[in-house]
């Protein structure tokens, strides 16, 4: 059996923190401590408090995993470094959150905790972390030590994929492609069920085709050596009928424009939320 993970805290427990935390319980995880307004329990020997007041002084975590929203970054770290100074000290911490550099993450802790040079790790990962198939951009800071990279590696790792990016703008293009990526992938499912049932398909029938041919398609990819070109090139025979769907899907003004431009829309939404 693999050792276990060490206790954390983790403070907001939705969609992406409550992924997160059922994968590393399922790795076998010491005793932590999540913050949630409204998760009502946590099995032994885990437990959920409703506020930063409630953490039990003699629990010491070895990383901090924020998952709340980034507008509501700064009243949480700030009042985390003036209870619990120790923590900030001693913990990495591990943003999930878009767009917050390391630089404003700690400058919020050092409000509290002036002397504290804060280990600040940011981590992008995406929904199918909940299935296990999740894919996670990281970047640390300068601050965070060799094994505290080791730790935050292991616990992204039991979600899916990891990649570290360097500069910290990169985690930026994280964002946009696959902590974001997912929707696109969805999309791409509920428009070719809605034009093949505006076509004459009936719903259930749209719906199974299309849900499978993305899902199908995403596995092979998944299974395959061969990059994405060369499996779109094998299904496209010269002149045939998927050539001609790609002349229209691949011009120049339709999806590769228009899929740069929403990466970039994304990315500068990122850097809104910084400022």
């Amino acid at each position: 059996m693999s050792e276990p993970l060490p206790s954390l805290l983790l403070v907001g427990c939705g969609q992406m923190g409550g992924a997160l935390l059922n994968a590393w319980i399922a790795h076998g995880l010491e005793p932590s401590v999540v913050i949630d307004r409204h998760r009502e329990d946590l099995s032994s020997p885990h437990q959920v408090v409703r506020a930063l007041t409630d953490i039990p002084a003699d629990f010491h975590p070895a990383a901090v995993i924020l998952a709340v929203k980034p507008q509501k970054a700064r009243p949480v770290l700030e009042e985390l470094a003036r209870l619990r100074p120790d923590i900030v000290t001693d913990a990495v911490i591990v943003s999930v959150m878009a767009g917050l550099s390391t630089s404003t993450i700690s400058a919020f802790l050092k409000t509290n905790a002036p002397t504290a040079r804060p280990a600040v790790v940011r981590a992008m990962p995406n929904t199918p972390s909940a299935i296990g198939r999740g894919a996670t951009g990281l970047f640390a800071g300068n601050a965070v030590t060799p094994a505290q990279k080791t730790l935050c590696d292991r616990l992204l790792s039991a979600v899916g994929a990891t990649a570290w990016v360097h500069p910290e703008e990169q985690i930026d293009i994280v964002t946009a492609v696959s902590g974001s990526g997912p929707a696109y992938v969805f999309l791409l499912a509920e428009l070719l069920e809605k034009t093949a049932v505006s076509m004459g398909l009936a719903p259930d029938t749209a719906r199974l085709l299309a849900r499978k041919t993305v899902s199908g398609s995403g596995e092979l990819l998944e299974r395959s050596s061969e990059d994405a070109t060369e499996l779109r090139r094998r299904v496209t025979s010269p002149g045939g009928t998927t050539a001609a769907a790609l002349a229209v899907l691949d011009a120049p003004d339709n999806c590769p424009r228009i899929l740069r431009e929403a990466l970039e829309a994304n990315v500068l939404r990122s850097h809104e939320l910084a400022s």
